[in-house]
C-alpha cells in the first residue's frame, strides 16, 4: 500500500532519527550501494523498501535544523510527542531537492516516501475535452453561425439561394486620426447587394478600378468586410475566423486572372493541385495522387504532367491548371477574375467551353469577372454592372442585353463591335474621368459623365430598386417611389 507524504511511519521497527545509526549487515550495506549506484545510471527511484528507513547524514540533520516541521504530522500511535527540530520529518521541499539530485546525475539519500497521485476528480478536470482534432472555435455570435436567410424552417432547399450579398462594403483606410469623422477612406466597394443560386453564373463587369476584384476577394474572405452581410447556404460567414473560416475554404474558390503569377515555379503540377487536397483531407491518402490525375484529366491535362514545372506550359495550359486547383476541393461556388483576358481567342474558347462543362457536370456556381461583354453574354446567366464600388444594374442576361436601362450600361455596350461591316453603331462616349474612390461625387457617382444629368443626381443618391422581372437599377430616370 502507498503512503502518502505527509504520513510518517512511527512503528516501533521504524528507526528514530535522534538515535544513533544502527549497524547493518555488510551485505544489506552492499545491496544499498549497488541499487542507488543502479538508479542513478538509470534516472529511476530507488525502490521503497517495507520495515526499513535510511538514516540521514549528519549534513542532512544540520540542514533540517533550520526548516519548520510541517503543520500536521499524521501518527499511527495515539499519544503524540513534541518534536524537535533535530527530530522534523522529510519535508516536500526536500523529496523535491532530492529529485532535482537524482535528475542531475548526484546519488541522493534513499527516501521511502513517494509523491502523492493526482485524485481522480483532479485527473479528470486536467485531461482534454476533445482527443485527435481540435475543436472548431467559432469566433462569430452562435446564431449568426446557424442563421438562415429568410428561409422558413421546413423549406425546400432551392429556395435558399447558394450566396447572398446584402449591402457589402469593403472601405480602405488611407488617412487615420484620432477624431474618426476626419478619417478617410477608399470606398473601393460600397454596398453591392445581389442572390446567386446553384448551377448559375452572374458577370460582373465594369471599367478597370470600379472595385470587381475586390468585390470577389472580399466575398472569398480573403479581405475582412467593413460593413455588410455574406450569406453562404444560409449561415453568415462575413464574421467567420480561425478554424470555423478555414472550414469553409474547400466551399468556395477562385481563379485569378494571370496563370503566370497565380502558380509556384517551385512546385510541379501534381503538388499544385494537390497541396490543398492533403491539407484539408478531402481523400484518404491512398487515392491522392489518383484524385488528382482524375482532375487533372477533366480540366484537359494529361496524366505525365503530373511531374512537370509550370514553366514547361502554354499560357492556356496553365490556366487549365489553375482551374484543376480550384476544382480538386470540391467547391461549390467559384469565383472566376478575368480568367481569359490573357488567353488569344482559341485558347479562350476553349477554356470557357471546359468552365460551361464542368457546371453541368459538377453544378457549379460562378461569379465571372470580366471586361469582355461578349464572353460574359456567352457564359452568363444573370448580369451585374458596377460603377465606382456600386451596383449600378442587375438583371438577366436576356433583359440587360436587350434592354440596357442604366446610362452608364447604355454607354458599355455601345463600345461592344457587331461583326457586320454594314451596321453602323451610335457610339455613346463619356466625358470627363472616372472620380477617385476616396472622394466620391455627392448623389449618384456617375452624374459628373452622365448626359441625362438632372439637378437632383447631383444631391440625392438613387435607390437600386427592381423595376420588374429582377431588373434592378439605380437611376433618378426612374420612378423612385
Amino acid at each position: 500500500m502507498k503512503k502518502p507524504m505527509n504520513e510518517i511511519n512511527t512503528d516501533e521497527n521504524a528507526l528514530s532519527v535522534v538515535d544513533q545509526p544502527t549497524q547493518t549487515a555488510p551485505e544489506e550495506q552492499a545491496q544499498d550501494i549497488s541499487e542507488a549506484q543502479v538508479a542513478a545510471i538509470l534516472g529511476k527511484p530507488v525502490p521503497a523498501k517495507r520495515g526499513r528507513k535510511k538514516q540521514p547524514s549528519n549534513d542532512d540533520l544540520s540542514k533540517k535544523a533550520g526548516q519548520d516541521a510541517p503543520a500536521e504530522i499524521k501518527t499511527t500511535e495515539k499519544p503524540k510527542t513534541e518534536t524537535t527540530a533535530e527530530e522534523a520529518p522529510i519535508s516536500e521541499r526536500e523529496f523535491e531537492d532530492a529529485a532535482e539530485d537524482k535528475n542531475s546525475g548526484t546519488p541522493s539519500e534513499t527516501i521511502d516516501e513517494k509523491p502523492e497521485e493526482m485524485p481522480e476528480s483532479k485527473a479528470e478536470e486536467h485531461a482534454p475535452e476533445y482527443v485527435g482534432e481540435a475543436a472548431p472555435e467559432y469566433e462569430c455570435e452562435p446564431s449568426q453561425a446557424v442563421q438562415l436567410d429568410g428561409a422558413q424552417e421546413g423549406a425546400p432547399a432551392e429556395d435558399i439561394p447558394l450566396l447572398k450579398v446584402v449591402n457589402l462594403k469593403e472601405w480602405f483606410p488611407i488617412k487615420t486620426s484620432i477624431d474618426k469623422r476626419k478619417n478617410v477612406y477608399l470606398k473601393a466597394v460600397d454596398g453591392v447587394s445581389f442572390e446567386l443560386r446553384q448551377g448559375k453564373t452572374i458577370g460582373i463587369v465594369g471599367e478597370s478600378g470600379c472595385g470587381k476584384t475586390t468585390l470577389g476577394r472580399t466575398i472569398l474572405r480573403l479581405y475582412q468586410p467593413t460593413d455588410g452581410e455574406i450569406i453562404f447556404e444560409g449561415k453568415h460567414i462575413e464574421k467567420l475566423k480561425g478554424e470555423a473560416l478555414r472550414r469553409m475554404r474547400p466551399h468556395f474558390q477562385m481563379i485569378f486572372q494571370d496563370p503566370y503569377a497565380s502558380l509556384s515555379p517551385r512546385l510541379t503540377v501534381g503538388e499544385i493541385v494537390g497541396e490543398a487536397v492533403k491539407t484539408h483531407k478531402i481523400v484518404p491518402k491512398e487515392q491522392y495522387k489518383d484524385y488528382v490525375v482524375d482532375i487533372m484529366l477533366k480540366c484537359g491535362l494529361q496524366p505525365h504532367y503530373f511531374e512537370r514545372y509550370p514553366h514547361e506550359f502554354s499560357g492556356g495550359q496553365r490556366q487549365r491548371i489553375c482551374i484543376a486547383k480550384a476544382l480538386a476541393l470540391k467547391p461549390k461556388l467559384v469565383i472566376c477574375d478575368e480568367p481569359v483576358s490573357a488567353l488569344d481567342v482559341s485558347i479562350q474558347a476553349q477554356v470557357i467551353n471546359l468552365f460551361k462543362d464542368l457546371q453541368e457536370s459538377d453544378n457549379l456556381a460562378y461569379i465571372f469577372i470580366s471586361h469582355d461583354l461578349s464572353v460574359v453574354e456567352h457564359i452568363s446567366d444573370e448580369v451585374g454592372v458596377m460603377y465606382l464600388g456600386n451596383m449600378v444594374e442587375f438583371g438577366s442576361k436576356k433583359d440587360l442585353f436587350s434592354n440596357p436601362m442604366h446610362p452608364y450600361t447604355q454607354a458599355l455596350f455601345s463600345a461592344v463591335p457587331i461583326p457586320d461591316p454594314d451596321t453602323k453603331i451610335k457610339r455613346i462616349i463619356l466625358q470627363g474621368d472616372i472620380p477617385s474612390p476616396a472622394h466620391p461625387p455627392k448623389g449618384c457617382k456617375f452624374h459628373t459623365r452622365c448626359s441625362k444629368c438632372m439637378d437632383i443626381c447631383s444631391e440625392v443618391e438613387p435607390k437600386f430598386k427592381d423595376y420588374g422581372d429582377g431588373h434592378f437599377v439605380a437611376c433618378h430616370l426612374y420612378p423612385q417611389d
